[in-house]
């Protein structure tokens, strides 16, 4: 099963936040954590977790939701942003949108439709240009197949290495050779693990400082482990 998804949610309401809390862990996909502020979201943000969506209020106690993603989106920040308010107004739907939220969403609302909407602004993330994974020494762009290192320096992958290295991070755990292959080449009678074997070796050869001695792309039991 793949890593759970980390999630910051920033609301001020605690009977609210600790429902969404729960519900969003409830199945493992995602890790949600909580700031019932500004300030403590700015501290959560600076703490070292990479969040892959932000859910969060208009109105909070220290400021104005809507100016905070305005100035996310100018650090630089590409993740997903819903806001959540308490008006449907046109006009505070469209101050919410010009602020960079990719989504606006007004209370009450029902989980379900709330989670359709995050598991949909995640894919279309993952297969945008912005969408960044960090492997190693290196900063990994899925959609653009391409791996990045400290100094500017670009390895090109095929499609087949860009789908290995893809599942194997969300994965966050080894993989079985046959589960990896059904993942990445589909259902092939003429494809054999000795094809998953071939292109694991020749990701390798690109990726790894000694490629006899991987530590980023790891053979572990019967499979392979992604060591990020």
């Amino acid at each position: 099963m793949a890593d759970p998804r980390p999630i910051l949610l920033v609301d001020d309401d605690n009977a609210l936040r600790g429902a969404l809390l729960e519900q969003l862990g409830v199945n493992g996909e995602f890790a949600p954590e909580e700031a019932s502020s500004l300030a403590e979201a700015e501290t959560k943000l600076n703490g070292g977790t990479r969040y892959e969506a932000l859910l969060l209020d208009v109105g909070l106690p220290d400021g104005d939701g809507r100016d905070f993603c305005r100035s996310l989106r100018a650090r630089g920040v590409k993740a997903p942003i819903i806001m959540l308010t308490g008006s449907a107004a046109e006009e505070d739907v469209v101050r919410g949108l010009d602020a960079g939220a990719n989504d606006y969403l007004a209370k009450p609302f029902r989980l379900n439709e709330l989670l359709a909407r995050l598991r949909a602004h995640l894919r279309s993330f993952e297969s945008s240009e912005d969408a960044e994974i960090k492997i190693g020494p290196y900063s990994f762009r899925p959609s653009a197949r391409q791996l990045f290192d400290a100094k500017g320096g670009k390895i090109r992958l095929t499609d087949k290495e860009a789908a290995i290295l893809k599942y194997l991070y969300r994965a966050g755990q080894a993989v079985s050779r046959q589960t990896l292959l059904g993942a990445v080449w589909g259902y092939n009678q003429a494809v054999t693990t000795h094809t998953l074997e071939t292109h694991v070796y020749r990701l390798r050869q690109k990726i790894e400082a000694d490629p006899q001695n991987a530590r980023l792309l790891l053979t572990d039991g019967g499979g392979y482990r992604l060591n990020p």
